[in-house]
């Protein structure tokens, strides 16, 4: 379980560098096209692991409930809902959006308690609050109405939330590595035939070379995100690995201040917010404890 927390914790890490250094990503490509590219780098970099590790055996001796589930995992985590919060990004107010979307971790844990039987404690609930505060900070003023674009980013949150909870389950007799693949390879191919759909497929042919290097910069990081993260998830509660990954907007901020030598109050409270909240949620006594645990994982793994 130490191990998982671990991985989840690499995983919020990356996450806060993929936020800072995808919007340079994105700003230079065809969102659609960009994620596509992505997904596809990636599911070709799994398909080689498998592959020389031997995972591919594991494949052939997959039920058909277990095919549709990672199926399933393609549609409702790797394509539909990018490419519904790109759109929906692209409409709403960008700080708005991006705090609908860190309540995904509030999805998880109902639908964690639903249909996974996962606890949800009082201090869940109390760091909980801190957590939602901490993202609530940053926008410029309360949010009063919700336009088509919020829509979007809320039901993208809700398919994700979805995956992660039918990841957790699917992980429970499979390995992190094949669910990653599912999630990558079915989404590349749930995106293609978007992008055939919409004529956006011939778009790629226009790609610079700055553009290409771009996304398979963006691939290696996304890469080691889901690699962590579904091999940390399959050891801990999926209510609190997503709650961990809150820890990517402060890890942001730090990285934004890095390269501007600029920060507001507003990223500092929120950031004092959010590790407060994750403290709460686990409790300083296991915090600690995970704390030292880390340590030594650490000096092993270096």
């Amino acid at each position: 379980m130490r191990k998982g927390y671990f991985l989840v914790f690499v995983t919020a890490l990356i996450s806060g560098f993929a936020i800072f250094i995808n919007k340079f990503g994105v700003s230079v490509v065809n969102p659609d096209i960009y994620t596509f590219l992505r997904v596809l780098t990636v599911a070709i970099f799994l398909t080689g692991l498998l592959l020389f590790l031997k995972d591919w055996q594991t494949l052939k001796n997959l039920t058909g409930k277990q095919w549709l589930l990672l199926i399933t995992i393609g549609l409702v985590g790797g394509s539909i809902p990018f490419l519904l919060f790109f759109k929906g990004i692209s409409i709403t107010n960008a700080a708005q959006g991006s705090f609908i979307h860190k309540t995904m971790f509030i999805w998880v844990a109902i639908l964690a308690t639903l249909f996974l039987k996962e606890k949800i404690e009082k201090k869940f609930l109390l760091g909980g609050l801190f957590l939602l505060l901490g993202n609530l900070i940053l926008l410029e003023k309360l949010p009063h109405s919700f336009n088509q674009g919020d829509l979007l980013v809320f039901l993208a949150s809700l398919l994700w939330a979805t995956e992660n909870t039918i990841s957790k389950y699917v992980l429970r007799d499979l390995g992190g590595r094949i669910v990653a693949w599912a999630r990558m390879f079915f989404g590349a191919l749930f995106i293609l035939i978007f992008l055939l759909a919409t004529n956006q497929f011939p778009l790629i042919s226009g790609l610079t070379l700055g553009q290409i290097n771009w996304v398979l910069i963006t691939a290696v990081i996304l890469f080691g995100y889901v690699m962590t993260w579904y091999s940390g998830l399959k050891f801990i509660p999926v209510s609190q690995a997503t709650a961990i990954l809150l820890l990517g907007s402060p890890i942001t901020t730090l990285l934004s201040f890095i390269q501007t030598g600029q920060v507001s109050f507003q990223e500092i409270f929120s950031g004092f917010f959010i590790i407060l909240g994750i403290l709460l949620v686990f409790g300083l006594k296991e915090v600690w404890r995970l704390f030292k645990e880390f340590k030594k994982l650490f000096y092993v793994w270096t």
